[in-house]
């Protein structure tokens, strides 16, 4: 039984008898990630996080530094150090929540600070005392924020002697602008208020690293803009073909699915814009269709949507992958968040026909060329129509199965993501 707290883990013997054949450019990496990345199947940024890490642990000594939260098991800590050659676990801090008085509070300390305080609520004085020790000691060659939020950890002057990295994943600024134009804030006063702060928030943090790394050229612009002489590698996502493996057949039909953390706030807004303006048009034309909610941890907005007819709450699921078989097309109908979107990697990958909006198709050549991978949708007409297609149309869906397929084979796999990780890296990228 794994201790709960601090822990520190190394994995077998075999793969510290490796280190001896890794090659001259051998270094030891500090991953800091405070969302626990194991398993991989919980999310984006845990599935992002772990490939990485998997694919770095080939050629390098890697230790990661990561937090705990009541839902990770003993077991989890004990499969994910077979991973990592050092494994350092944190409990993470519990939600110190209150009522508006408690959130004014916050927020005067993000205005005098310069510090949101998502950011400010993951911070660890014992990590920081762990790290400033390591460092201290020259223990590591490189240190990695897998996300944004891991920043504060990583002081200013450690870019003098040692390579520091950010995986931004998705420019906070840029979301909280995104939200603001298309109205899907969940709170446009607070979110106003933010804008300015998350702007010199982001052009701050930006200042402190050696390379930053996004999944799509639109957050690269957005970066470059405050930091127009960074160096920003753009690395996307990849896709585990294993957990993913293409469909044997079309089920045709007229059965919808969409997948993702059920409460993540783009996600709660996508599901809730398509079950209410989309898709009952698509049952007058197809009274038979059914769209199905997949994904882990459905809010009561979520929930309540299963009330309506022909539309299913499934909560967290066995396998992803069975839902994108059995659906006849797949919907990214998301109005908000930046960056390359799992999801719709996986549905690509899976041969499920994929209908998304700009958001849900970020960084990914899908339309516009030929052949044609994805139908892009925005609009209410926009998605109505490209489900019809696809409903009606089994050679277009054979077509967009094919080709999507064949696209994430050919540019998005963990090895080609992990490739240029190392490359950014040790700055060649």
């Amino acid at each position: 039984m794994v201790p709960r707290g601090s822990v520190e883990l190394t994995e077998s013997s075999y793969r510290i008898a490796a280190r001896q054949f890794k090659r001259s450019w051998f270094m030891n990496i500090l991953m800091i990630s405070s969302t626990f990345p194991y398993p991989p199947t919980r999310g984006g940024t845990q599935v992002r996080t772990f490939n990485l890490l998997k694919y770095l642990s080939r050629n390098h000594s890697v230790t990661l530094m990561t937090q705990r939260s009541p839902d990770v098991t003993d077991e989890e800590i004990a499969e994910l150090s077979h991973w990592v050659d050092h494994l350092k676990v944190f409990p993470r801090r519990q939600d110190g929540g209150g009522g508006f008085a408690a959130k004014l509070r916050r927020f005067g300390r993000f205005a005098l600070e310069g510090t949101p305080p998502n950011v400010q609520g993951l911070y660890l004085q014992e990590a920081q005392n762990w790290m400033d020790t390591a460092v201290a000691a020259q223990t590591f060659d490189v240190i990695t924020c897998e996300h944004s939020v891991n920043e504060i950890f990583v002081r200013p002057e450690w870019r003098s002697h040692l390579r520091t990295v950010v995986d931004i994943h998705s420019s906070v600024y840029g979301t909280c602008k995104n939200q603001l134009e298309t109205h899907t804030s969940e709170n446009t006063w607070r979110d106003r208020l933010n804008l300015p702060l998350l702007r010199r928030y982001e052009r701050r943090y930006c200042t402190k690293f050696s390379t930053l790394v996004v999944t799509t050229p639109d957050d690269q612009q957005q970066i470059q803009k405050f930091c127009p002489h960074a160096s920003i590698a753009v690395i996307p996502n990849g896709v585990d073909f294993s957990h993913f493996p293409v469909r044997p057949v079309d089920p045709g039909g007229h059965r919808l699915v969409f997948m993702g953390a059920m409460d993540n706030v783009a996600n709660i807004d996508a599901a809730r814009f398509f079950s209410h303006e989309v898709f009952p048009n698509i049952r007058q034309q197809y009274p038979e269709a059914v769209l199905e909610l997949v994904g882990a941890h459905p809010v009561p907005e979520i929930l309540a949507l299963g009330d309506r007819p022909g539309i299913s709450v499934t909560g967290k699921v066995p396998s992803m992958v069975e839902y994108l078989h059995r659906a006849t097309v797949c919907v990214v109908p998301m109005r908000t968040g930046f960056g390359i979107k799992n999801k719709t990697l996986e549905a690509m990958a899976a041969g499920t026909p994929v209908v998304g909006s700009d958001r849900g198709l970020e960084g990914l050549a899908v339309d516009g060329t030929n052949p044609l991978r994805a139908l892009r949708a925005n609009q209410v007409d926009d998605y109505c129509g490209a489900i019809g297609r696809l409903f009606e149309t089994p050679q277009l869906r054979q077509q967009l199965s094919k080709e999507a397929r064949s696209l994430v084979e050919r540019e998005y796999t963990w090895e080609q993501a992990g490739q240029r990780y190392q490359r950014a890296i040790e700055g060649t990228e």
